[in-house]
């Protein structure tokens, strides 16, 4: 049976870690390690860890660092796995693993012949993990290296990756501070060079908590606002740019004819309006909703993008 590796990174997490790591390690495929990286934290969590990885030292490999951040981080843990092991995932401190997760993940990817990334939907819930909706909603369009560009579909904590995903991952630098999160980017690379796969079923009880929900019964104008500002957090300051132009000087030269023609499209400066109609008659990115790709169009028009 093939090794997998689980890979989390870990800040002030004491309240709910404990049930995350036992989520794992009662998964139905057995032949699983976990590598836990501390970013830092202040509160109980170092010393619960700690304890675990006393109990599981067969399974469990801790390392205490510095805090570096979220994408650095768990940047960092791929260059850290085990080498002998064949499929890698991210993991969350405070969501919780259906029991299936894994064999689920690894039965596609064995199939791979490429770099794979296998990912699904959530099962959204409150903090006592009560179900609340399946969380994002269905794709309405395969993922593709077109979409990956502008838009980030996999929470990072339902995805799996093979060994070749993995090493496409790290054998570039990109400057963490160009990068919106560390999962997008991984999507960005499998999306460009291997295959993805979605699963439609949720594998992860995705918590909510505090004043991070997402979920539950919003309106539409709830929703519009919320498109609105998740394109202005990404966009305003050029971000998606910004990362796209990091994978340019990465891996560009690897990039195929016709992805290399629209990964250029779309770091070019647009400076005039017609240079900007000239960018979405040629475009072929796209986002998973009619009312995200209007938006998108809209801010190419301001220069918001």
């Amino acid at each position: 049976m093939d090794k997998v590796q689980v890979l989390m990174s870990t800040f002030n997490g004491e309240r709910y870690i404990e049930e995350q790591l036992q989520s794992i390690l009662h998964q139905t495929y057995y032949n699983i390690v976990i590598l836990i990286r501390d970013d830092g934290s202040s509160d109980n969590t170092v010393p619960i860890i700690q304890k675990y990885a006393e109990m599981y030292s067969d399974k469990i490999r801790f390392i205490k660092g510095s805090n570096i951040g979220v994408v650095q981080s768990f940047i960092e843990l791929l260059h850290l796995v085990d080498l002998d092991a064949s499929y890698f995932c991210f993991c969350d401190q405070d969501d919780v693993w259906m029991h299936d997760k894994i064999e689920r993940a690894v039965r596609v990817l064995q199939l791979c012949d490429t770099a794979g990334m296998c990912f699904s939907p959530t099962m959204l819930a409150d903090e006592h993990l009560n179900p609340i909706k399946v969380w994002p909603a269905p794709l309405q369009k395969p993922p593709h290296f077109y979409n990956a560009l502008i838009q980030n579909i996999a929470v990072g904590a339902t995805m799996v990756i093979n060994k070749t995903a993995r090493d496409l991952v790290i054998s570039k630098t990109p400057n963490p501070k160009n990068l919106q999160m560390h999962d997008w980017w991984v999507y960005l690379c499998v999306a460009a060079f291997g295959k993805v796969y979605y699963d439609e079923r949720p594998t992860i009880y995705y918590r909510q908590h505090n004043n991070n929900v997402i979920g539950g019964h919003r309106t539409i104008l709830h929703k519009l606002r919320d498109k609105w500002r998740s394109f202005r957090k990404h966009s305003g300051h050029k971000l998606l740019k910004k990362q796209a132009m990091e994978f340019y000087r990465h891996y560009a030269d690897l990039l195929d004819a016709e992805k290399f023609d629209q990964l250029e499209l779309f770091i070019q400066d647009r400076k005039s309006m017609k240079d900007k109609f000239h960018f979405l008659q040629r475009s072929k990115l796209y986002r998973h909703s009619f009312l995200e790709n209007q938006l998108f169009k809209f801010l190419i028009l301001i220069d918001y993008v």
